[in-house]
């Protein structure tokens, strides 16, 4: 199943009890507001489905992975209501992949920026190619990954975070990411990547589902929270995204 229009596009396709999403959008696979609902909406569905035990999140082509949020529709915000909905959309997706009772894999081709950096640590376990550099480049815009941070910190603590968040300008390796927790494995090719994927998707699927669900649930110990938190933190980002810093920030990144 594919659905596309001119906000991006969304596949799944579905085999072996393993789902496989794969989202793009021509903006190097940024995510405009529409984008996020749809896979929000369809890791729901696929968390209810009886023949899904395994759902793979990765992204149309051989670059980057994810930029994050759309530039147009943040320079577009008007106020601070149009703002937090905005947020809203990557607390609901960070929500659904933690409440989904299948375990979700990663597959990182590329660079990861921001909101893509956040949807990796969202997965409970990621595979990436050694081009698979990621930034945190949110402050340089005025904003903060207030949505993401529970997530990233998550995987590769306060530490690790506040590195990558004050150097807002800097990549860091994917070696740096694997050293960290973010990444379970890298890889030289995108060809090797796809095959260490399936390899390993194909040996998870077949274990007990009953003790993977039951593992999710020991992953994502603690995170009940979260429900109401990244609300909190869409409506900090929703606010901040209306100063004259981001604005004028924001313009000349489009630039």
């Amino acid at each position: 199943m594919v659905s596309q229009n001119s906000v991006g596009s969304l596949s799944i396709a579905i085999e072996n009890k393993m789902a496989t999403l794969e989202f793009g959008h021509p903006a190097s696979n940024s995510f405009p507001r529409e984008l996020l609902d749809r896979l929000t909406n369809e890791i729901n569905n696929l968390s209810a489905n009886p023949e899904v035990s395994l759902l793979i999140i990765k992204s149309k082509g051989t670059g980057v992975f994810c930029a994050g949020a759309s530039f147009d529709e943040l320079l577009a915000v008007s106020n601070e209501e149009e703002g937090t909905e905005f947020f809203t959309g990557f607390a609901n997706l960070m929500n659904a992949m933690r409440k989904c009772p299948k375990l979700i894999v990663g597959r990182i081709q590329g660079k990861a920026i921001g909101g893509g950096v956040g949807i990796a640590a969202a997965c409970d376990y990621v595979l990436a190619t050694e081009q698979a550099s990621i930034k945190l480049s949110e402050l340089a815009i005025g904003i903060g990954p207030f949505v993401i941070e529970p997530a990233v910190s998550r995987k590769i603590g306060k530490t690790a975070l506040s590195e990558m968040t004050l150097a807002a300008h800097e990549w860091k390796t994917a070696s740096w990411a694997k050293e960290k927790g973010l990444f379970a494995n890298t890889f030289e090719t995108i060809e090797a990547l796809d095959t260490a994927l399936a390899d390993f998707c194909s040996k998870l699927v077949n274990f007990n589902p009953q003790a993977l669900i039951e593992m999710k649930k020991v992953f994502w110990e603690g995170t009940a929270h979260w429900e109401i938190l990244l609300l909190e933190r869409a409506a900090i980002s929703g606010k901040l995204v209306l100063s004259d810093y981001t604005k004028k920030a924001l313009n000349q990144f489009k630039k």
